[in-house]
This record gives structure tokens, C-alpha cells and sequence, in this order.
């Protein structure tokens, strides 16, 4: 038997209740957080490997909750669960750099009326700038 097993066997050999149940699949994704994924049939493999669950429904439900909050971390921070490992996770999420950007264009179109506001504030030498003429459509 594995060191690994050994320590997840002492929490996970106690599992009768809920609660028990919660915590014990918390302090997995603490520990294996970056071999944890959205998927629950992958979990299922990874805690088969790390800890000892006597039964196959105590197994489906400590996979199932895993995967559950595993999902819940990737929208926003969890109770209960390592700030340490949700700040990485959140700045992960912001360290992201998209290969082009949304707001760069090669041309931007303006009004007449935006026009003469950037004319005012000395911004009309913004290159790419393009007068369109607004069209009114009455019903």
C-alpha cells in the first residue's frame, strides 16, 4: 500500500455521514487540485489511485461532490476550500493574453457630431478614423 493511500484511508475510512463525506472530498482537492478536472469520470480514476473507499456509492459520491466543486472553483471562489488554491486559479483566469485583441481595428467609424467632439478635445489625429454619415430611418 502506498503512502498516499495510507494517509487518504484515515479520513476516508470514516465516511458514514454527508458531511464527513464533503469534507473528505474538500481535503482531496487540496491536495490533488492540479490533477483534479471538470470531468468525473477522470476523477473517478485519480481518486481511485489516492484513496481507499469501501463502497461504490460512497465512491460515486465523494467523485460526484469533487467534480461538482472542482466546477464551482472555475466560476468564483468556494467556502471551505484553500483561498491559496482559488487566488491561483484567479489569477490564472487574468494572467490570459488573447492572440489578437478585441479593440484593435483598423478603421473606426464616427458621426458627425462624435467628430466634432474629438475635434474639440485635439484627438482628431487618431489614425483610422473614419466620418460616416448617419442615416435616419423613420417607421
Amino acid at each position: 500500500m502506498g503512502r498516499r493511500k495510507q494517509v487518504l484511508q484515515a479520513f476516508v475510512s470514516a465516511l458514514q455521514s454527508l458531511g464527513t463525506m464533503k469534507k473528505s472530498s474538500r481535503q482531496v482537492i487540496e491536495r490533488y487540485y492540479s490533477r483534479m478536472t471538470l470531468d468525473f469520470h477522470t476523477n473517478k480514476k485519480i481518486i481511485e489511485e489516492v484513496a481507499i473507499i469501501p463502497f461504490k456509492w460512497l465512491h460515486n459520491k465523494v467523485n460526484g461532490f469533487s467534480t461538482h466543486s472542482m466546477k464551482r472553483i472555475q466560476r468564483g471562489p468556494v467556502r471551505c476550500i484553500s483561498l491559496k488554491l482559488q487566488e491561483e486559479e484567479r489569477e490564472r483566469r487574468m494572467d490570459f493574453v488573447p492572440d489578437e485583441s478585441a479593440i484593435k481595428v483598423d478603421q473606426i467609424e464616427v458621426d458627425r457630431e462624435t467628430l466634432d467632439m474629438l475635434l474639440v478635445l485635439g484627438m482628431v489625429d487618431i489614425p483610422g478614423l473614419v466620418k460616416v454619415d448617419l442615416v435616419v430611418v423613420v417607421p
